[in-house]
């Protein structure tokens, strides 16, 4: 058994697929219409065959509760394995990311939360 796909609710697609590409560095693997909405996923350039992340309407009316809570709470949705906290921090944060997080050092992991601008916190974390 393996992971083939992953998602995040995002408020809208297009602001989405901007941020996950020109900003976090994924890339575009999927674009196929599907009604007002389109399954839209994106890869990592050093895994192109790898998981892919489903960029998901945040639609359902159980989403909006969901998100608004993690946030609310200072929960990430998800977590993406950087190389190095610090150095990724200071890249994104020189795009203009909102980190709620800055770096913090733990027992054999460090990471930062960063705002997505599509409604979810991300965790950035390397070991």
């Amino acid at each position: 058994m393996r992971i083939t796909l992953a998602n995040v609710f995002v408020d809208d697609q297009d602001k989405a697929l901007a941020f996950y590409t020109d900003i976090l560095g994924f890339v575009k693997a999927n674009e196929i219409p599907l009604g007002e909405a389109r399954w839209l996923t994106v890869v990592s350039p050093e895994a192109p065959d790898g998981p892919e992340l489903v960029l998901e309407p945040d639609g359902h009316p159980a989403v909006g509760p969901f998100k608004n809570a993690l946030r609310e709470d200072g929960i990430p949705y998800t977590s993406f394995a950087v190389d190095d906290v610090h150095a990724e921090f200071e890249r994104l944060r020189g795009l203009g990311v909102r980190f709620t997080q800055d770096p913090v050092e733990m027992p054999g992991v460090t990471t930062a939360v960063l705002d997505d601008t599509c409604g979810n916190l991300i965790q950035i974390a390397s070991g």
